[in-house]
Protein backbone atom coordinates (compact mmCIF):
# COMPACT_ATOMS: atom_id res chain seq x y z
CA UNK A 1 0.00 0.00 0.00
CA UNK A 2 2.82 2.42 0.81
CA UNK A 3 4.27 1.77 -2.63
CA UNK A 4 0.95 2.66 -4.30
CA UNK A 5 0.74 5.93 -2.39
CA UNK A 6 4.32 6.74 -3.36
CA UNK A 7 3.48 6.09 -7.03
CA UNK A 8 0.45 8.39 -6.71
CA UNK A 9 2.59 11.16 -5.20
CA UNK A 10 5.25 10.81 -7.91
CA UNK A 11 2.58 10.90 -10.65
CA UNK A 12 1.11 14.09 -9.16
CA UNK A 13 4.51 15.73 -8.94
CA UNK A 14 5.26 14.67 -12.52
CA UNK A 15 2.12 16.47 -13.70
CA UNK A 16 3.25 19.63 -11.90
CA UNK A 17 6.70 19.45 -13.49
CA UNK A 18 5.60 18.75 -17.07
CA UNK A 19 2.77 21.31 -17.06
CA UNK A 20 4.00 24.53 -18.72
CA UNK A 21 4.26 27.22 -16.07
CA UNK A 22 3.73 30.28 -18.27
CA UNK A 23 0.26 31.80 -18.00
CA UNK A 24 -0.66 29.28 -15.32
CA UNK A 25 -2.08 30.17 -11.94
CA UNK A 26 -1.07 28.33 -8.81
CA UNK A 27 -2.77 28.31 -5.44
CA UNK A 28 -1.26 27.43 -2.06
CA UNK A 29 -3.86 26.64 0.59
CA UNK A 30 -4.62 25.44 4.08
CA UNK A 31 -7.85 23.79 5.23
CA UNK A 32 -9.00 25.48 8.46
CA UNK A 33 -11.21 22.47 9.35
CA UNK A 34 -8.08 20.28 9.51
CA UNK A 35 -6.26 23.06 11.38
CA UNK A 36 -9.03 22.88 14.02
CA UNK A 37 -8.10 19.22 14.70
CA UNK A 38 -4.40 20.22 15.03
CA UNK A 39 -3.65 18.51 11.71
CA UNK A 40 -0.84 20.16 9.80
CA UNK A 41 -1.94 20.52 6.17
CA UNK A 42 -0.85 22.15 2.96
CA UNK A 43 -2.40 22.05 -0.49
CA UNK A 44 -1.22 23.14 -3.92
CA UNK A 45 -3.48 23.66 -6.90
CA UNK A 46 -2.31 24.29 -10.46
CA UNK A 47 -4.22 25.29 -13.57
CA UNK A 48 -4.06 22.69 -16.34
CA UNK A 49 -6.51 24.18 -18.85
CA UNK A 50 -9.03 27.07 -18.88
CA UNK A 51 -11.59 25.01 -16.89
CA UNK A 52 -9.38 22.31 -15.29
CA UNK A 53 -7.09 22.28 -12.25
CA UNK A 54 -5.22 19.67 -10.23
CA UNK A 55 -5.34 20.02 -6.45
CA UNK A 56 -3.03 17.97 -4.20
CA UNK A 57 -3.16 18.25 -0.42
CA UNK A 58 -1.14 16.57 2.29
CA UNK A 59 -2.11 16.23 5.95
CA UNK A 60 -0.11 15.15 9.00
CA UNK A 61 -1.07 14.82 12.66
CA UNK A 62 1.71 13.50 14.97
CA UNK A 63 0.15 14.44 18.34
CA UNK A 64 -1.01 12.39 21.32
CA UNK A 65 -3.52 14.31 23.46
CA UNK A 66 -4.53 13.92 27.11
CA UNK A 67 -5.93 10.55 28.22
CA UNK A 68 -3.94 8.89 25.39
CA UNK A 69 -6.33 10.21 22.75
CA UNK A 70 -4.68 9.86 19.36
CA UNK A 71 -5.65 11.10 15.94
CA UNK A 72 -2.23 10.38 14.47
CA UNK A 73 -2.26 10.07 10.70
CA UNK A 74 -0.83 11.18 7.40
CA UNK A 75 -2.91 11.49 4.27
CA UNK A 76 -2.42 12.46 0.63
CA UNK A 77 -5.48 13.64 -1.33
CA UNK A 78 -5.17 14.51 -5.05
CA UNK A 79 -8.20 15.88 -6.88
CA UNK A 80 -8.97 16.80 -10.50
CA UNK A 81 -11.39 19.73 -10.73
CA UNK A 82 -13.69 20.98 -13.47
CA UNK A 83 -14.76 24.63 -13.12
CA UNK A 84 -18.14 25.76 -14.47
CA UNK A 85 -17.02 29.32 -15.24
CA UNK A 86 -13.25 29.71 -15.11
CA UNK A 87 -10.61 28.09 -12.93
CA UNK A 88 -10.17 29.56 -9.44
CA UNK A 89 -13.56 31.28 -9.60
CA UNK A 90 -17.06 30.11 -8.72
CA UNK A 91 -18.53 26.60 -8.80
CA UNK A 92 -16.49 23.43 -9.41
CA UNK A 93 -16.86 19.65 -9.35
CA UNK A 94 -14.02 17.37 -8.31
CA UNK A 95 -12.95 13.74 -8.48
CA UNK A 96 -10.60 12.86 -5.62
CA UNK A 97 -8.58 9.96 -4.28
CA UNK A 98 -7.14 9.64 -0.79
CA UNK A 99 -4.82 7.38 1.11
CA UNK A 100 -2.59 7.23 4.15
CA UNK A 101 -1.88 5.59 7.48
CA UNK A 102 -3.37 6.06 10.95
CA UNK A 103 -2.83 5.32 14.65
CA UNK A 104 -6.03 6.15 16.55
CA UNK A 105 -7.14 5.57 20.14
CA UNK A 106 -9.65 6.67 22.77
CA UNK A 107 -11.81 8.50 20.25
CA UNK A 108 -15.57 8.80 20.18
CA UNK A 109 -16.12 9.56 16.49
CA UNK A 110 -19.53 10.87 15.38
CA UNK A 111 -22.27 8.59 14.06
CA UNK A 112 -20.53 5.46 15.43
CA UNK A 113 -18.07 5.64 12.54
CA UNK A 114 -15.38 3.61 14.30
CA UNK A 115 -16.90 2.47 17.63
CA UNK A 116 -14.00 0.08 18.34
CA UNK A 117 -11.81 3.09 19.16
CA UNK A 118 -13.60 4.17 22.33
CA UNK A 119 -11.55 1.81 24.55
CA UNK A 120 -8.80 0.51 22.28
CA UNK A 121 -6.31 1.48 19.60
CA UNK A 122 -6.33 0.85 15.86
CA UNK A 123 -3.29 1.17 13.60
CA UNK A 124 -3.27 0.64 9.84
CA UNK A 125 -3.77 2.13 6.39
CA UNK A 126 -6.68 3.45 4.31
CA UNK A 127 -7.46 4.29 0.68
CA UNK A 128 -10.49 5.54 -1.17
CA UNK A 129 -12.01 8.11 -3.44
CA UNK A 130 -15.04 10.19 -4.15
CA UNK A 131 -16.69 13.13 -5.86
CA UNK A 132 -17.04 16.66 -4.56
CA UNK A 133 -18.69 20.00 -5.14
CA UNK A 134 -17.26 23.33 -4.09
CA UNK A 135 -17.31 27.08 -4.49
CA UNK A 136 -14.39 29.51 -4.69
CA UNK A 137 -14.72 33.18 -3.62
CA UNK A 138 -12.13 35.72 -4.80
CA UNK A 139 -11.28 38.05 -1.89
CA UNK A 140 -8.57 40.15 -3.56
CA UNK A 141 -5.73 40.03 -6.09
CA UNK A 142 -4.04 37.08 -4.39
CA UNK A 143 -6.38 35.87 -1.63
CA UNK A 144 -9.37 33.54 -1.93
CA UNK A 145 -11.69 31.43 0.19
CA UNK A 146 -13.04 28.04 -0.84
CA UNK A 147 -15.55 25.56 0.55
CA UNK A 148 -15.93 21.94 -0.61
CA UNK A 149 -17.81 18.83 0.43
CA UNK A 150 -17.12 15.40 -1.05
CA UNK A 151 -18.68 11.96 -0.63
CA UNK A 152 -17.25 8.58 -1.52
CA UNK A 153 -15.82 5.29 -0.29
CA UNK A 154 -12.89 4.43 2.02
CA UNK A 155 -11.43 1.00 2.77
CA UNK A 156 -9.22 0.59 5.87
CA UNK A 157 -7.09 -2.36 7.02
CA UNK A 158 -5.85 -2.22 10.59
CA UNK A 159 -4.60 -4.02 13.67
CA UNK A 160 -6.60 -3.55 16.85
CA UNK A 161 -4.84 -3.35 20.22
CA UNK A 162 -6.10 -3.75 23.78
CA UNK A 163 -5.16 -0.31 25.07
CA UNK A 164 -3.96 3.09 23.95
CA UNK A 165 -0.19 2.81 24.33
CA UNK A 166 0.49 -0.86 24.94
CA UNK A 167 -1.46 -4.06 25.10
CA UNK A 168 -1.78 -7.23 23.17
CA UNK A 169 -2.87 -7.48 19.60
CA UNK A 170 -6.60 -8.24 19.58
CA UNK A 171 -6.63 -9.04 15.90
CA UNK A 172 -6.64 -7.74 12.38
CA UNK A 173 -9.69 -6.24 10.77
CA UNK A 174 -10.92 -4.07 7.95
CA UNK A 175 -13.64 -1.48 7.64
CA UNK A 176 -15.49 -0.08 4.65
CA UNK A 177 -16.97 3.40 4.90
CA UNK A 178 -19.40 5.18 2.61
CA UNK A 179 -20.00 8.86 3.38
CA UNK A 180 -18.17 12.17 3.64
CA UNK A 181 -14.61 11.80 2.31
CA UNK A 182 -13.71 15.47 2.02
CA UNK A 183 -14.74 18.57 3.96
CA UNK A 184 -12.82 21.79 3.46
CA UNK A 185 -12.94 25.48 4.16
CA UNK A 186 -9.66 26.68 2.72
CA UNK A 187 -7.77 29.94 2.76
CA UNK A 188 -5.83 30.28 -0.51
CA UNK A 189 -2.97 32.42 -1.75
CA UNK A 190 -2.99 32.62 -5.57
CA UNK A 191 0.34 32.94 -7.37
CA UNK A 192 -0.16 34.43 -10.84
Amino acid sequence: MKRRLLYLLVAGLFLFIVTPLHAQRWGVKTNVLYDATSTINLGVEVGLAPKWTLDVSGNYNPWTFSDYKKLKHWMLQPEGRYWLCERFNGHFFGLHALGGEFNLSNLDLPFGTFSALENSRAQGWFAGGGVGYGYHWILGNHWSLEAELGVGFIHANYKRYECEHCGELLGRAHKNYLGVTKAAISIIYIIK
